[in-house]
């Protein structure tokens, strides 16, 4: 019993190499879980970085290809534009010579047009001529008439009062 005292508060030496073998154990663990917590913090610093420069570059990819889709857009764009345009320009020229024609064709009907009412004009003047003659010869003729029936008028009337005084003389005598 004397002896278990001592073994009790001194250590063997086997007892004392378990001690630190089991500490040392105990510490090489401890540093390797702060090495794997090291590690891991590491790789998620890393994975982080990684997250971030994929966001970025995908960003960056995405732009360059809206711009590469733009510039093909604005390309069709211009060829849609250009082609509306001569388009339009042909549309334009054709209505163009459409009222080209039109007012050509117009000046034509407005010179016909004023012929024909100088024509009209002047057959209405010879007509108007012609009647005016026609009516001096009437009038001339009617006038030889009226003269005629005057004179013809005043020799019966003198005929007819010449007769009569020679009556009324024989009546009032």
């Amino acid at each position: 019993p004397a002896m278990a005292r001592p073994r009790l508060t001194a250590p063997t030496s086997a007892e004392a190499e378990l001690l630190l073998l089991q500490r040392q154990a105990l510490a090489e663990e401890e540093a390797a879980k702060a090495k794997r917590e090291l590690l891991t913090r590491f790789l998620q610093e890393k994975l982080s970085r990684e997250e971030q420069s994929s966001r970025r570059g995908l960003h960056r990819v995405r732009t360059l290809w809206r711009s590469a889709q733009r510039k093909a857009k604005d390309q069709e764009l211009r060829q849609d534009i250009e082609i509306l345009s001569q388009t339009f320009t042909r549309v334009m020229d054709c209505k163009d010579g459409a009222i080209e024609a039109l007012v050509t064709e117009l000046q034509e009907a407005e010179e016909q047009q004023n012929r024909a009412l100088r024509s009209h004009l002047d057959l209405t003047d010879r007509l108007l001529h012609l009647q005016r003659c026609r009516l001096g010869y009437l009038e001339r003729g009617f006038s030889a008439q009226l003269g005629a029936l005057k004179a013809e008028f005043e020799a019966e009337r003198c005929g007819i009062s010449g007769g009569e005084r020679g009556m009324g003389q024989q009546r009032h005598p």
